[in-house]
């Protein structure tokens, strides 16, 4: 089996990485937006639907940091404690649940259904 040179690979990850990145700020936007603007019956039920994919816990915290489904926004300081964990480790767990709902094909066709 042939491998792929070194410069090959380091750009292959490095454009993964850039749609992977593009894919966490589109479901982060998302978010923001039905935080502030509220969601529609549909958009709270594909919520659900996508937040299910996660562990409970970090559904809960992604529930709590944006401010979903009429809950109050919590401070990062404050998850973090309710989770017993640095802020820095609650950061991180959300940017990993962002992260793998983004790359799913239920983000993807709720996505396109929005163009």
């Amino acid at each position: 089996m042939a491998r792929f040179p070194r410069a090959a690979r380091s750009l292959v990850i490095s454009a993964l990485n850039k749609l992977m990145d593009a894919l966490s700020q589109s479901f982060h936007s998302y978010l923001v937006k039905l935080a502030y603007e509220g969601a529609t019956h549909e958009q709270e039920h594909q919520l659900e639907h996508l937040l299910a994919l996660l562990y409970p816990e970090d559904e809960q915290t992604l529930v709590c940091y944006y401010g979903l489904f009429d809950e109050p926004r919590l401070s990062l300081d404050e998850i973090a404690e309710n989770r017993q964990e640095s802020p820095e480790e609650t950061m991180a767990s959300i940017d990993r649940s962002i992260r793998k709902i983004a790359v799913t094909p239920e983000w993807q066709q709720i996505i396109s259904q929005q163009e």
